[in-house]
C-alpha cells in the first residue's frame, strides 16, 4: 500500500511538471554578430529561434532542445565559410543549453515572462585553399572556369560554384554527359588550409540530335519548327536549347514549354530533344476600367483570338467607353479598335499588323470623331531594340472655338524602341532598366488649311532598384523617373490639326495639373489651344509593404510652348503620393497630386470670370503611371 502511494504521488508531481512545462514559453533572441553583414544575415536565416520563433510556440523543454539544435545547425553554417574550428555557444538566461538544471530554471518562471536566449562564436581560424588539383582530360578553357585558387577562403559555395561553372562550360563546349563528382576535401595537419581534388569525366562531344514536338493542338508544327531555334545536327549547348524554349514562350500561343532530353546520344551522336508543348485557351475577354478627375471614368472590353488560322495570327477587338463625367470633358465618348497581327511576316521577329479604328471624345480643348485604318510592320532586332515604318489614314471632324474643322491625314509613323526591363506585359511593375521610344511622323494634312509637318517625340523612363543603397530587399524601393520631348516642325500652331498639336497636364504628363490644361490658351475663353512643343519630365519613389500593398510619392514637370527650349516661367510643377494594390495582372493604382502653381485667366465668355487651377485631381488606373 505504501509503494502504491507513493508511485501516484510520483505520478502526480511528474504530470504536474509536465503540465507546467507544456505552457507556451515566450523568449527573445540576441545573437552576437562575427563582424560579416553576409555572415550575420546567414547565421540568422539559419536559425530555428529565431525563424520560429513568432510562427512556432513551444514549451520550456521544446527551448531546449530548439537551441540545442542550433548548434550543429549554426556550426554547419560557419563551417561553410571555411571556419571549421568554431565552436556554438547558447545561453537561456545565462545557463548553457547543456546545464542539466537549465529545464528546472525555465519552468520556474513566472508565465508569461520572456526567456533571454544569447548566441554567441569562437570561430578561430579560416580555413584558406592550398592545392587544387582537377583529375581528367578537359580543355583548358573549362579548366579556367574553376574560379578558385591558392590562398582564397574555403568557403563551401566558392567550391560548389566553381564546379558547376566547370560542368556547365563543358556542356556548353559540347560535352554533353560530362560528369563533375563533388570535391574531396583533404585537411592538412599543420595548417588551417584545404587541399581540394575534382574528379571530371568529359566524355564524348555530341550535336543536337532528333527534335520532336508535343502537345501540338491548333497550332500548326510547320511554323513551330520555322520558327525554332535548335536545329538537328547544331553543337550541344544546353544555354541555346533554353534560349530556344523561352523563344517558343514569347510567341503567345503557349502558357508551357518544358524540355526532355536524351540520356545518351543516338548512334549519329545525337542527343534527342523534345518540346512537350501547352497551349494556351485560344480566346480571350479582359476588362479594363479606370478614373481620373479630369477625365472622368472610362471602361472597356477586349476580345482576342490568339491563333486564328493555326499561325499564330491575332485578332483583337476592343471597345471602351470614355469621358464618363470629368472636369475637363463635355460628353460622354467612346474608343473602339480592330487589329489583326500576323507574326513571323516574311522573316522571323517580323509581324505585320492591319489596324481600323473610331474614337470620339468631346474635352475642353477640342470636340473629335474620327476614323482611323493604317498598317504596320515591326523588327524585332534584339532582345532589347525593335522598329516600326507604319502607314496610317485618318478622317475626322473636329470643332473648336465653335468651329468645325473636317481633316484628312496621310501619316507615315517610324518609331525606335529600346526596352531593358525584361517584362512580359506593360502592366508589370518595372524595377529595373530602361524604356525609349524614339518617334518622327511625316504627315499631310489635307484640310483647312492644308498642311505638310513632321512630328519627332522621344520618351523615357528609366527604373532604379534601390535595395544595393538601403536596407532593403530586391524590388521593394524602386525610384522611377520619365522624361519626354516633342516638336511639330513644318506647321504653325494653327496650321496643325487641334489633335495634332501638343498639351500638356494629366496623367501622362503633369500629374495635379487638368488634362490639357498647361499651355497657351484661348484668351475669350481661357481653354487650351495646344502647342508645337513640349517638354516634360517626373520622377516617382515607389515603396512595397507586406505582399500586396505599397506607397509612392512623385513629382511632374513640365510645359507647352512654341519651342522646344520653353519660355521661362511657364513651367508647371505637381507634387502628390499614391497608394498600390498589387494583384497578378498589375498594380491597381490610386494617386492624389496638387498643383504647386495655381494659375488664374480672366475670361470673357461665355460671361466674364476668373479661372483658376482645381486645387487636386485623382487618379485610378492598372499598372504605374509609367
Amino acid at each position: 500500500m505504501t509503494h502504491t502511494v507513493f508511485a501516484l504521488l510520483l505520478a502526480v508531481t511528474a504530470f504536474g511538471s509536465v503540465a507546467w512545462a507544456a505552457d507556451p514559453q515566450p523568449y527573445r533572441v540576441e545573437i552576437a554578430s562575427v563582424g560579416n553583414s553576409d555572415m550575420n544575415a546567414a547565421l540568422k536565416a539559419t536559425s530555428d529561434l529565431v525563424s520560429l520563433r513568432g510562427t512556432a510556440p513551444v514549451s520550456p523543454f521544446g527551448l531546449i532542445a530548439r537551441a540545442r539544435g542550433d548548434v550543429d545547425r549554426l556550426t554547419t553554417a560557419l563551417e561553410s565559410y571555411g571556419y571549421y574550428q568554431c565552436t556554438v555557444s547558447i545561453r537561456i538566461d545565462g545557463l548553457l543549453v547543456s546545464n542539466p538544471g537549465l529545464a528546472d530554471a525555465l519552468t520556474a518562471l513566472p508565465k508569461g515572462t520572456d526567456a533571454h536566449v544569447a548566441v554567441s562564436f569562437t570561430l578561430g581560424p579560416q580555413y584558406r585553399l592550398r592545392r587544387i588539383d582537377i583529375d581528367g582530360d578537359l580543355p583548358d578553357s573549362a579548366r579556367r572556369t574553376l574560379g578558385l585558387a591558392a590562398g582564397q577562403p574555403a568557403v563551401a559555395a566558392a567550391v560548389l560554384a566553381g564546379g558547376a561553372r566547370m560542368l556547365t562550360a563543358l556542356q556548353e563546349l559540347g560535352y554533353g554527359f560530362a560528369k563533375v563528382d563533388p570535391p574531396v576535401a583533404y585537411e592538412a595537419a599543420d595548417a588551417p588550409v584545404l587541399d581540394l581534388r575534382f574528379h571530371v569525366v568529359t566524355g564524348p562531344k555530341v550535336n543536337i540530335g532528333v527534335i520532336r514536338f508535343e502537345g501540338l493542338q491548333r497550332v500548326h508544327e510547320s511554323l513551330v519548327r520555322a520558327r525554332l531555334l535548335l536545329h538537328t545536327g547544331d553543337p550541344y549547348s544546353p544555354s541555346a536549347i533554353e534560349r530556344a524554349r523561352h523563344d517558343l514562350l514569347s510567341m503567345g500561343v503557349f502558357n508551357q514549354v518544358t524540355l526532355v532530353i536524351g540520356t545518351a546520344a543516338d548512334a549519329s551522336g545525337g542527343v534527342p530533344i523534345t518540346f512537350k508543348m501547352h497551349e494556351r485557351l485560344r480566346h480571350a475577354i479582359s476588362v479594363t476600367a479606370a478614373y481620373s478627375s479630369d477625365l472622368g471614368g472610362s471602361g472597356g472590353v477586349t476580345w482576342t483570338d490568339r491563333n486564328v488560322f493555326g499561325n499564330a495570327e491575332q485578332l483583337t477587338v476592343a471597345a471602351s467607353v470614355i469621358n464618363l463625367g470629368g472636369s475637363d470633358t463635355t460628353g460622354i465618348g467612346y474608343d473602339t479598335s480592330v487589329k489583326y497581327l500576323m507574326p513571323d511576316f516574311g522573316r522571323r521577329d517580323q509581324s505585320l499588323q492591319f489596324a481600323v479604328g473610331a474614337i470620339k471624345q468631346s474635352l475642353q480643348a477640342y470636340d473629335q470623331t474620327a476614323r482611323t485604318t493604317g498598317v504596320t510592320l515591326t523588327r524585332k532586332f534584339s532582345a532589347m531594340w525593335s522598329a516600326s515604318i507604319g502607314d496610317t489614314t485618318t478622317d475626322e471632324q473636329i470643332i473648336q472655338e465653335s468651329t468645325t474643322h473636317f481633316y484628312t491625314l496621310f501619316a507615315v509613323p517610324l518609331n525606335l524602341n529600346f526596352d531593358s526591363t525584361k517584362l512580359a506585359s506593360p502592366l508589370d511593375d518595372p524595377r529595373r532598366g530602361l524604356r525609349a521610344t524614339l518617334s518622327v511622323t511625316p504627315t499631310l494634312a489635307l484640310g483647312h488649311p492644308n498642311a505638310t509637318y513632321i512630328i519627332s517625340q522621344i520618351k523615357a523612363a528609366a527604373y532604379f532598384d534601390l535595395n544595393h543603397l538601403l536596407p532593403t530587399a530586391p524590388g521593394r524601393t524602386v525610384l522611377a523617373a520619365r522624361a519626354l520631348a516633342g516638336l511639330a516642325q513644318g506647321a504653325g500652331e494653327y496650321s496643325l490639326p487641334p489633335d495634332q498639336r501638343f498639351y500638356a497636364g494629366g496623367s501622362g504628363t503633369i500629374r495635379g495639373y487638368a488634362y490639357q490644361s498647361v499651355g497657351p490658351k484661348f484668351a475669350d475663353d481661357g481653354l487650351p489651344t495646344g502647342g508645337t512643343a513640349i517638354s516634360a519630365a517626373g520622377v516617382e519613389l515607389r515603396q512595397r509593404f507586406g505582399s500586396s500593398f505599397g506607397a509612392a510619392i512623385f513629382l511632374d514637370g513640365g510645359q507647352v510652348s512654341d519651342s522646344i527650349k520653353g519660355v521661362a516661367g511657364e513651367t508647371r510643377i505637381g507634387v502628390g503620393a499614391g497608394v498600390r494594390y498589387y494583384t497578378p495582372i498589375g498594380p491597381i493604382r490610386l494617386d492624389i497630386a496638387v498643383p504647386t502653381k495655381r494659375t488664374s485667366i480672366e475670361v470673357s465668355s461665355p460671361s466674364p470670370q476668373l479661372v483658376t487651377d482645381a486645387p487636386f485631381q485623382v487618379y485610378i488606373g492598372l499598372g504605374q503611371a509609367f
